[in-house]
């Protein structure tokens, strides 16, 4: 099946845009699907992907944690490990396990294989489609009889952005 390639463009990631549209588009998406699945995005869910919407970073389940309390979730680990848990598990997020965080999907409810680029000065986030890196895992994996059931690819490297200012490089 390929890769969906809808809004948002992964390039935006590292562009200064009107990010309102990206997350706009995606929460409602994701309750969409919630509705449909059967599934509850409860306020700590939810609140949990705005979170994760607001930039194109990754965030600590930490860093959630702290965000989290200070809109009145609680104080404790399990509030955000949950919500992220179910983000992950319903598709609505990903773990980059590179910084051992999070970030909103921006395909969710589509089939797709993400490649995510990482900026090292930044942190910034982007989610692009890489079902030809996916495609030559699975055959090479065929070669030798090996199943593959999940695929985690991510590059580290600097954003245009990064790339442009001297005190980053």
């Amino acid at each position: 099946m390929p890769d969906h390639e809808q809004t948002p463009d992964a390039a935006l990631a590292f562009e200064h845009h009107d990010h309102s549209g990206c997350s706009v588009d995606v929460l409602s998406r994701a309750e969409a699907i919630s509705r449909a699945r059967g599934v509850r995005l409860t306020p700590v869910r939810r609140r949990a992907l705005e979170i994760l919407l607001e930039s194109h970073r990754a965030m600590g389940a930490y860093d959630m944690l702290q965000r989290l309390a200070e809109d009145g979730f609680g104080n404790q680990p399990p509030v955000a490990y949950r919500a992220l848990d179910f983000l992950v598990e319903q598709g609505l997020a990903h773990r980059i396990r590179r910084l051992n965080a999070f970030a909103a999907c921006m395909h969710p409810g589509a089939e797709h294989t993400p490649c995510f680029f990482i900026c090292r000065s930044c942190d910034a986030v982007a989610e692009a489609p890489a079902l030809a890196i996916r495609t030559a895992v699975d055959t090479a994996a065929t070669g030798i009889g090996f199943r593959v059931e999940r695929t985690n690819i991510e590059a580290s490297g600097i954003c245009p952005a990064c790339a442009e200012d001297p005190s980053c490089t």
